[in-house]
């Protein structure tokens, strides 16, 4: 509020205290001359000349704000033939500078030309060269350089808006071309993911149907569920890619990790849960992050550390919440190597740090493996 407050004040001076400063200076650069050049004393200490000064002065100040009024006033104040050299001609290059080649420009300038009207009688013994030459210099002069500072203001701002135009043409082939390839990337995952998905989940279903036992029929079960929850998940991926909603569905937070855990259990894993019931509730950035670190640790526990007893934690106090995921060391491998991507440790330190937090990984002593995140509830 206070700064808002300043620049309303500073408004007559284009919102700067430097442009004040600087009309103050060019205000008193007349004066301090004329006191200067007649050894500290005016030459003219009459009420009128006086008044004139002063007012010649104040007007200069406030050039920015009117600069036709300032260049009529200070030009009306220059008629006394002992007035101070340097005010009109500031005044008339305020009005060309401000208001460019336009009608109050050229009256200004003609009231200017009117006032040297009387100075002929002073410039009589002049010859005609000297006189042109003062008129040039006192008129012409502030006139010329006060239009070419005009237009070069008006061509920056040509030159600045054309800048921000082409900038936001890039900003707009840029996002036309991110939206392009999400879409292949979603007609890509589309194609591949999706139908290994599906052709998984009906796998599943002809295998439960022909299941001889009841462990069998679970298992089939569990991986049916688990590939119709994967396809669920995978529309929800698919929809943000094209019409860029949420991605992330509504299992994706603290509660739905006893899910995860459940399902794990389920299809033959040894996992406990330790978790606060109710879930705890926490922002739906870090949520998510805490969901996906736990679903991508007991996917590693189960291709690294087949039937390891697992051990999941999940804690929250006022300023963080804590997940932890630790697999014991596992007593046989798999018979054959588990396809891997690659990217899931790089996928959860990504993840948990856009919430602002830190992810540690690695074994412990005893063999296993821990994943801890700790996530700031402060997110973003």
């Amino acid at each position: 509020m206070p700064v808002d407050r300043e620049r309303s004040w500073l408004s007559w001076w284009d919102g700067s205290l430097r442009s004040l400063l600087f009309d103050l200076a060019v205000a008193a650069a007349p004066v301090a001359g004329e006191l200067y050049s007649h050894g500290g004393r005016l030459s003219d200490t009459s009420p009128l000349a006086i008044g004139t000064l002063i007012i010649g002065f104040l007007a200069l100040v406030v050039r920015r704000r009117f600069p036709f009024a300032v260049a009529v006033v200070v030009a009306a104040g220059s008629v006394p033939a002992d007035a101070v050299i340097g005010m009109p001609q500031v005044g008339l290059f305020t009005a060309a500078s401000r208001c460019g080649p336009r009608g109050v420009t050229w009256i200004a300038t003609a009231v200017h030309l009117l006032a040297l009207v009387p100075k002929m009688w002073v410039w009589d013994s002049f010859p005609l060269g000297a006189v042109a030459s003062l008129v040039v210099g006192t008129v012409g002069v502030p006139l010329l350089i006060g239009l070419w500072v005009f237009g070069r203001r008006r061509v920056l701002a040509d030159y600045r808006e054309h800048a921000e135009q082409v900038e936001r043409e890039r900003e707009l082939l840029a996002e036309r071309a991110v939206e392009a390839q999400r879409r292949e990337i979603a007609r890509e995952m589309h194609d591949v993911v999706a139908h290994r998905i599906g052709l998984v989940s009906r796998h599943a279903d002809v295998l439960a149907a022909d299941a001889t036992d009841e462990r069998s029929a679970e298992l089939a079960e569990v991986l049916r569920s688990t590939s119709a929850t994967a396809m669920s998940e995978l529309h929800e991926m698919l929809r943000a890619l094209r019409d860029e909603a949420d991605p992330e569905p509504a299992s994706s937070s603290t509660t739905g990790i006893a899910e995860l855990v459940t399902g794990a259990v389920r299809s033959g894993a040894n996992v406990q849960l330790d978790m606060p019931d109710p879930a705890p509730q926490v922002p739906p950035e870090v949520g998510r992050a805490a969901y996906r670190v736990v679903q991508e640790a007991l996917t590693n526990a189960a291709k690294h550390a087949p039937h390891a007893a697992v051990q999941v934690a999940v804690r929250r106090d006022d300023e963080e919440l804590t997940v932890s995921v630790l697999n014991r060391r596992s007593p046989r491998g798999h018979a054959v190597a588990l396809p891997t991507s690659g990217f899931g440790l790089v996928g959860m330190r990504e993840r948990v740090a856009l919430t602002g937090g830190t992810l540690h990984t690695g074994r412990t002593t005893e063999g296993g493996y821990q994943v801890r995140a700790v996530l700031p509830l402060d997110a973003v």
